[in-house]
């Protein structure tokens, strides 16, 4: 078995309303501090004279995102219109590293915002958390490869240089660039 361990730095969410046009790109949910993806199978247990009989029940799955806020955000926008018209939302989730193929092996499924739960401490950022329950099931896919500086702006830190640019690191962190997957 050939490979390597993925890490969640390398594991990115592209999000898109259901009611975007045919052609729009993929926006990426921002200053993501976790993401989770979870998958339940619910089983029936029934007892009998003879013994116990199991069998497979109902699957579930839901993406849980937190990320911290940011003011014209494109991706986290997507999240509050979405839950704000009870619509819809596309998500995927994707390795940011190549597969064989030169591909992005990412899963892909359709969401309802369960929940949009804001954390406003005194100290520090403002934090979002998201659940996102997915309609049915997600598929597994690949996407074409992302152009080079969206991964380099996903990962927050871009090589420039000198002259380059002015201003601090703040001032770097802007991947609003939408994707197209």
């Amino acid at each position: 078995m050939s490979g390597k361990p993925n890490t969640g730095k390398r594991i990115v969410y592209l999000v898109q309303p259901s009611n975007a046009p045919i052609g729009a790109e993929a926006l990426l949910v921002v200053n993501q501090t976790e993401g989770t993806w979870t998958q339940e199978q619910e089983m029936t247990d029934e007892q009998t004279k003879t013994g116990r009989i199991v069998g497979y029940g109902a699957k579930s799955e839901t993406f849980e995102l937190t990320f911290y806020e940011q003011s014209g955000s494109e991706g986290q926008q997507a999240l509050q219109w979405t839950y704000d018209n009870e619509s819809e939302l596309k998500v995927w989730r994707v390795n940011l590293d190549k597969n064989a193929n030169g591909k992005h092996d990412a899963r892909f499924g359709y969401t309802i915002i369960e929940n949009l739960e804001t954390s406003d401490p005194t100290d520090g950022f403002v934090e979002i958390s998201a659940s996102l329950p997915v309609l049915v099931r997600t598929v597994a896919g690949e996407l074409d490869p992302l152009p080079d500086d969206f991964i380099e702006n996903a990962q927050r830190v871009v090589f420039e240089q000198p002259g380059q640019s002015t201003g601090g690191f703040e001032g770097r962190l802007q991947p609003e660039e939408p994707v197209t997957p």
